[in-house]
């Protein structure tokens, strides 16, 4: 089926607000989810795939800051879904960059890494350099690298294959994070390891994907949009005799 930009906004908002997101939160998640599926990035399965880790991470605490300096921070993520509160780890490091120039902030534990793209797309509109990078931990082991320039909101996309499984044994579930207001970062940053390329977003792929979206509707799948009406519907306040009094035109 196809629907608007606006309309899974609206709906993946109210969805967000059914699962106990704060309203704010509720915004910022809608917005990411509806900005990877404007640019063909399969922002709904991401979603649908791990609904049931972000209504576990609607109402949980906030991230940990497990170590922070002027450059760095280092965010514990609690195995929730980046939805639900990776936009204050980002703009912690916004905010470093700001002032530094520069700031790392390695976000450990979270989920739905994917996600987090439509919240890096808004901070690179405020005029940031930015470059995110994680590995996933299927076989072989793949890295995903996205960078921003600043004042665009769309990113070229990377994706790797290790050749050779690395020695450590750091789980594979964090991202690290760049940002730069004054050098253009480029999503090439990797480690020393050797990398065979897998496929390439570039601009141009996410723009065209994005003029087709927005020309001819964005496509969802039937079961993933009742889902999302289904948790929309449980922030509809019951009607009272009270409400119903008061519903009529002012005398």
């Amino acid at each position: 089926m196809k629907i608007s930009l606006n309309e899974l906004q609206s709906v993946c908002r109210k969805a967000f607000l059914g699962m106990g997101f704060t309203a704010g939160h509720a915004d910022d998640a809608a917005a990411m989810v509806g900005w990877m599926q404007s640019y063909g990035l399969d922002g709904l399965k991401a979603l649908s795939d791990g609904l049931e880790c972000v209504v576990d991470s609607a109402a949980s605490a906030r991230p940990d800051v497990v170590y922070q300096d002027a450059d760095l921070a280092v965010i514990d993520g609690l195995q929730k879904s980046v939805l639900s509160s990776g936009n204050l780890a980002l703009e912690l490091a916004f905010a470093k960059a700001r002032i530094r120039g520069l700031a790392v902030i390695k976000i450990r534990r979270c989920r739905q890494r994917q996600l987090i793209m439509g919240y890096l797309a808004r901070l690179a509109s405020r005029g940031m350099n930015v470059t995110a990078f994680w590995r996933h931990s299927q076989m072989p082991i793949t890295e995903q690298v996205v960078g921003f320039r600043a004042g665009s909101a769309v990113p070229s996309i990377r994706v790797y294959e290790l050749s050779e499984i690395p020695e450590d044994d750091v789980p594979n579930d964090g991202i690290t994070i760049v940002m730069a207001n004054h050098v253009d970062l480029l999503p090439t940053v990797r480690s020393e390891d050797e990398y065979r390329l897998l496929a390439r977003h570039d601009e141009s792929d996410l723009l065209a994907a994005r003029h087709e979206a927005l020309e001819h509707g964005l496509t969802v799948e039937p079961e993933v949009w009742q889902q999302l009406k289904g948790f929309a519907a449980s922030t509809l306040v019951e009607a009272s005799a009270q409400s119903r009094s008061g519903a009529g035109p002012a005398e």
